[in-house]
């Protein structure tokens, strides 16, 4: 499927029927290998419609052989649930940001220190480079399987009800949902912040209901899971990069014939590289649209609110976490930070 940026816009504005991740249609006998793939994602988010794109690839290039079941929207559980499913083989493939996935890899979250990459071009000389080879030695020693290729998230914005973030002082006391990460409720916890732990399935009704003023994510995510409806601000802080690994259960993984696995990894693979297009493509067209669902954009000075982290210990405390060589490897990427 040649995906055109017309294509993505129509998806990611809600128009995806045609985008269903029903059974992919083939011309085959049944397949002899049928594994799940889970994501916490909305169908129409361009993760979603990449994946289809692979799946109707593996399954055309294995002859029918294999077939990748994508279970979108956390249906078949929140995020720490299906990481628990997939280290027991009960999901074979599963896409996680590294910033939870450090719940069981700690070093898996350093990719997420809070703005340490200033655009696309630190990102990728530190994911597909030195920083990346070491985060996914580190995943593998906990007895997953890793692609090379992380799929990008993007740059996380700050959304709230109750006021803009114009500065590091308007972060003091705001009750902001974060992900089950003890990177990201670090980092809001030194910026005065009250930062509460919430799987992302459960985002929209805690917002709903007020039990949080805000949220952080990329623009893509806020647009697709119609978080803007809760949400009266966005702050373009770029604060944080965010990616999704996609791992696979060791011994499921095994079990493919080599030809598969090549096949499996090669559009996998694929189909991240054409995320990173999608989302950087969509970036500027989904500030627009999201204006006129409602939401009010400012873009605050990124100076102030890092030094801000600098002076409450933020980086000094993680680099000692996460070691000199990994942090070394980072600052290859990205320039001196503590």
């Amino acid at each position: 499927m040649d995906l055109t940026r017309r294509k993505l816009m129509s998806a990611v504005a809600g128009g995806g029927a045609a985008l269903a991740l029903a059974p992919v249609g083939r011309a085959f006998a049944a397949p002899e290998f049928r594994y799940k793939y889970a994501n916490n994602l909305p169908p129409t988010h361009p993760m979603n419609v990449r994946a289809r794109e692979a799946a109707a690839n593996i399954l055309r290039d294995t002859k029918g052989r294999f077939e990748l079941a994508i279970f979108p929207s956390s249906q078949l559980g929140s995020d720490t649930d299906t990481l628990s499913q997939l280290r027991s083989g009960a999901v074979e493939f599963f896409t996680l940001s590294g910033l939870i996935l450090s719940t069981l890899v700690p070093a898996s979250s350093i990719s997420g220190i809070g703005f340490a990459f200033p655009n696309y071009d630190a990102v990728w000389k530190a994911m597909d480079g030195d920083l990346g080879a070491y985060i996914r030695k580190e995943i593998e020693g906990k007895g997953l399987v890793v692609m090379d290729k992380i799929w990008d998230s993007g740059f996380r914005q700050v959304t709230t009800s109750n006021r803009p973030i114009n500065g590091p002082g308007d972060f003091k006391d705001l009750k902001l949902r974060v992900p089950v990460s003890p990177l990201w409720t670090s980092m809001f916890k030194a910026l005065g912040a009250a930062p509460a732990s919430i799987n992302f399935n459960e985002t929209y009704s805690a917002l709903q209901t007020k039990v949080v003023d805000g949220q952080e994510n990329p623009l893509a995510i806020i647009q697709t899971a119609k978080l803007y409806e809760v949400q009266k601000y966005c702050s373009l802080t770029n604060h944080m990069w965010d990616g999704f690994w996609f791992l696979a259960n060791r011994r499921a993984w095994e079990k493919l014939p080599k030809d598969v696995r090549e096949i499996v990894a090669r559009h996998i693979n694929g189909a991240a590289m054409g995320v990173r297009a999608d989302v950087l493509a969509l970036n500027n067209d989904l500030q627009s649209q999201l204006t006129q669902q409602g939401l009010v954009f400012n873009t605050p000075q990124p100076g102030p609110i890092r030094d801000a982290l600098r002076q409450a210990g933020f980086y000094a405390e993680w680099k000692g976490k996460y070691g000199d060589h990994a942090w070394g490897l980072l600052e290859q990427s990205v320039g001196k930070l503590s």
